[in-house]
C-alpha cells in the first residue's frame, strides 16, 4: 500500500492541464522521482554494494595490470632464447605477442610454439626480443597484444609530439608517410592499453601513404587524468580524440582516418558521430570495438558470476544522477546513446570492424549484427582463436591485407557532383 499511496500523493502535487490531464513536463518530473526513490531502495538492499562494486570497476582506470601469467623457466638455446610459461586460453594459441613483466619494466617479444604439454599444463615458446628488463629473473606477467614498446623497435621513425586537451597535453606519436600526406591516420587504443597497441597498424598505413598519429586520451597514464578520474567509456574520451583531429588539421592533414582498438572503437564511433571535423572523417576501422556497451557489461557481470540483476542495478548506478553521486562520475553515462546497434542506421562513415568470434572480453554479436543492420556503411571480417584484440597477432598478413584491400577504395578521390561515375 506504501508504494501506491506515495505515487498518488505525488501526483496529486504535480501540475496538470486544464482537462485535469497530467502535463508532459510534470510526468517527466515523476518519472525521476519514481527513479530516485527506486535507486534509493535498491541502495538500501544487500545487492547495493556488489552493484556499486561492479559498476565502480567498470569506469576506474587500474593503474597496475595483474600480473597473472607465471613464466616458469628461461632456457637458452643456442643463441637465442625460450621461455616455459604456464598454459594458458592465450598463451597456447599461435601467433607473436608481448610479454610484460617486472611490474611493466620488463618487456619482451614472444614467438611461435615450440611444444605444448597439456598433461604439465605448460608451454614452450621462442623469446624472439627483450626490449627491457631481465627475463631471466622474472617470474610473473602479463600477457599483450602490444609487441613493441615504441615506434622505433618496430622500425617507424617518429616524433614525439604533444596535443593539447583539457588540463594539459597528451603525448602521441607522429609518424609520417613518405611524402605529402593530406589523409592521416589517428589510432585509438583500447581501455587499458597504451598507444602502443596502435603500432599494428602503423605498417599497413604508410603502405596506404597515410601519416599516422598515435594518441593517449583522459586517465590512460599518458594523458592528463579526467578530474572525476573515471571513464567515460567514449562519452568523454572522444573529445581528446578530437583534439587529436585539430592537430592534425593544423599540420596539413585534410582528411582523417580513425582507427580504434576495444573501447577505442566506441570513442571513434563517438567522434565519427560528435566531431564537428566529422564530415572529414573518411573512414573508420575498428579492432574488437565496444558497439554496446550494455552488452558488453552483461556479459562481464556473467563472467563474474554477478547475478543479472545486480549486473543491471550496476548499469543503472552508471547513467542515474544518484548512481553519478556514488561511483564518483562527473555526469552520468547514456549507455543507450552508445549503443550501435540500435542506432546502426546513423553510422555514416564507412567503416570496416574485424573481431574474433571467441572475444572473451567484448563479444562479438553486436557487430555482427551492426554489419547486417547497415551493410551499405559497415563491412565485418571475422577472425577464430585471436580471442581479444589479437586478430594481428595471430594472422598478421590477413589481418593487414584486409585493411589495405578495404581502405583503398575509401581513400580514392571523390567525384565531384555531376561528374561520371
Amino acid at each position: 500500500m506504501a508504494p501506491s499511496t506515495r505515487t498518488s500523493t505525488l501526483t496529486a502535487a504535480v501540475p496538470t492541464q486544464a482537462d485535469g490531464r497530467m502535463s508532459l513536463r510534470a510526468k517527466w518530473a515523476l518519472g525521476g522521482v519514481i527513479g530516485g526513490g527506486a535507486l534509493a531502495g535498491l541502495l538500501a538492499t544487500g545487492s547495493s554494494a556488489l552493484a556499486l562494486y561492479f559498476a565502480r570497476r567498470v569506469i576506474t582506470p587500474v593503474r597496475q595490470r595483474t600480473a597473472d601469467q607465471e613464466v616458469l623457466a628461461v632456457l637458452r638455446e643456442g643463441g637465442g632464447r625460450q621461455v616455459i610459461l604456464t598454459a594458458t586460453p592465450e598463451t597456447t594459441v599461435e601467433g607473436v605477442y608481448g610479454l610484460f613483466f617486472d611490474g611493466g619494466k620488463g618487456h619482451a617479444r614472444i614467438g611461435r610454439i615450440v611444444s605444448y604439454s597439456p598433461a604439465d599444463g605448460t608451454v614452450l615458446r621462442e623469446v624472439e626480443a627483450v626490449y627491457a628488463g631481465d627475463l631471466d629473473t622474472a617470474r610473473r606477467g602479463w600477457w599483450s597484444g602490444a609487441l613493441y614498446p615504441d615506434p622505433a623497435a618496430a622500425g617507424f621513425a617518429a616524433e614525439d609530439v604533444q596535443i593539447d586537451v583539457d588540463g594539459g597535453t597528451a603525448p602521441a606519436w607522429l609518424v609520417r608517410a613518405g611524402g605529402p600526406a593530406r589523409t592521416w591516420a589517428v589510432m585509438v587504443h583500447g581501455r587499458g592499453a597504451t598507444r602502443q597497441e596502435a603500432l599494428r597498424a602503423v605498417g599497413p598505413a604508410l603502405e596506404l601513404g597515410l601519416t599516422s598519429l598515435l594518441v593517449s586520451y583522459r586517465n590512460d597514464g599518458l594523458a592528463p587524468s579526467a578530474e572525476d578520474g573515471r571513464y567515460g567509456l567514449g562519452s568523454t574520451e572522444w573529445h581528446d580524440v578530437e583534439a587529436a583531429i585539430e592537430f592534425a588539421l593544423a599540420n596539413g592533414a585534410e582528411e582523417i582516418v580513425l582507427f580504434g582498438w576495444s573501447m577505442g572503437g566506441a570513442i571513434c564511433l563517438q567522434t565519427a558521430d560528435l566531431s564537428p571535423h566529422r564530415h572529414l572523417i573518411r573512414a573508420m576501422v575498428l579492432d574488437a570495438p565496444v558497439i554496446n556497451w550494455v552488452n558488453v557489461l552483461a556479459h562481464h557481470a556473467q563472467i563474474n558470476r554477478i547475478p543479472s540483476l545486480v549486473g543491471r542495478y550496476g548499469q543503472l548506478m552508471l547513467g542515474h544522477p544518484v548512481g553519478r553521486r556514488l561511483t564518483g562520475l562527473a555526469a552520468p553515462v547514456d549507455l543507450k546513446a552508445m549503443d550501435w546497434v540500435a542506432r546502426a542506421v546513423e553510422v555514416r562513415t564507412p567503416t570496416l570492424i574485424i573481431h574474433s568470434v571467441d572475444d572473451e572480453y567484448v563479444p562479438y554479436e553486436p557487430s555482427a549484427l551492426l554489419g547486417e543492420r547497415n551493410p551499405d556503411m559497415v563491412t565485418f571480417e571475422t577472425f577464430n582463436h585471436a580471442r581479444h584484440t589479437k586478430e594481428w597477432n595471430v594472422d598478421p598478413e590477413r589481418w593487414e591485407n584486409l585493411i589495405k584491400a578495404w581502405l583503398r577504395p575509401q581513400l580514392a578521390p571523390r567525384l565531384n557532383p555531376g561528374q561520371n561515375r
